[in-house]
């Protein structure tokens, strides 16, 4: 039997797309209204970001130590491109605890995986092979399709110089936004593949959320009634691949 909940859903769109924002929409949803309309009902989440984050934080409190940083240069660029691999195996390995503590974790709630990926540092396409594929075999993917002219506006618009280790108010200086996320693979990773993206050998559903519009900024009606379409749609997908397995 099926359960009525995706097991791992993973949200992917370049910085300040509106990932964040759903997840924050999720949350103040009613339980049941949760589970009907989007195929969530409890659930939590593993972001990079704050893995990254203290990353800069330990390099800026070993430079004042007058050690090396271990992580980024003093422009806060990564000293090493395997780094951002390294996130996608920390989130993989963060779930796979939960799991082995409790092997029926996912019985009772869906894992949501939130992060970006830009083309100069490998894209989604290096992205997914890392991860586990523990993962892989029970996640779905929503992917919020934006510009980078629209994701870098609400990039500057959503920074607050007081909170840049917030989830919903962090930002990249526009410098950094371009060297990388102005280039973005994941149509031509799925341009070839209309339902399904292939990792790990294994079929992936998928489904694109257009964003361009800025529906998830105002977590309003138009932000859920566009939500529970793509859902519902990729909850479709999902449920064809299980019917074939």
């Amino acid at each position: 039997m099926i359960k009525n909940t995706f097991d791992i859903l993973v949200l992917n769109a370049r910085p300040a797309s509106g990932k964040s924002e759903i997840i924050d929409y999720l949350k103040r949803c009613d339980f049941q209204e949760r589970l009907r309309r989007f195929h969530i009902g409890d659930f939590v989440e593993i972001d990079d970001f704050p893995m990254l984050w203290t990353w800069f934080e330990e390099d800026e409190l070993l430079e004042k130590m007058g050690q090396e940083r271990l992580h980024s240069d003093s422009d806060g660029y990564f000293k090493y491109p395997y780094l951002w691999n390294l996130l996608i195996e920390r989130m993989s390995f963060e779930y796979q605890k939960w799991v082995e503590r409790d092997p029926h974790y996912l019985a009772e709630r869906t894992v949501i995986f939130e992060f970006s990926r830009g083309s100069q540092h490998g894209g989604y396409a290096s992205a997914y092979q890392h991860l586990s594929p523990a993962v892989v075999e029970r996640m779905a993917i929503l992917y919020l399709n934006v510009s980078f002219e629209e994701s870098f506006r609400k990039n500057r618009k959503r920074y607050n110089p007081l909170k840049p280790d917030s989830i919903l108010e962090h930002g990249l200086a526009d410098e950094k936004m371009v060297r990388l996320y102005h280039e973005d693979d994941f149509q031509e990773l799925t341009k070839n593949h209309k339902e399904f993206l292939e990792i790990h050998g294994q079929q992936v559903p998928y489904v694109v959320f257009e964003n361009e519009d800025d529906v998830t900024t105002t977590r309003g009606d138009a932000l859920g009634e566009r939500l529970e379409q793509s859902l519902d749609l990729l909850w479709q997908h999902w449920i064809k691949l299980k019917d074939r397995n």
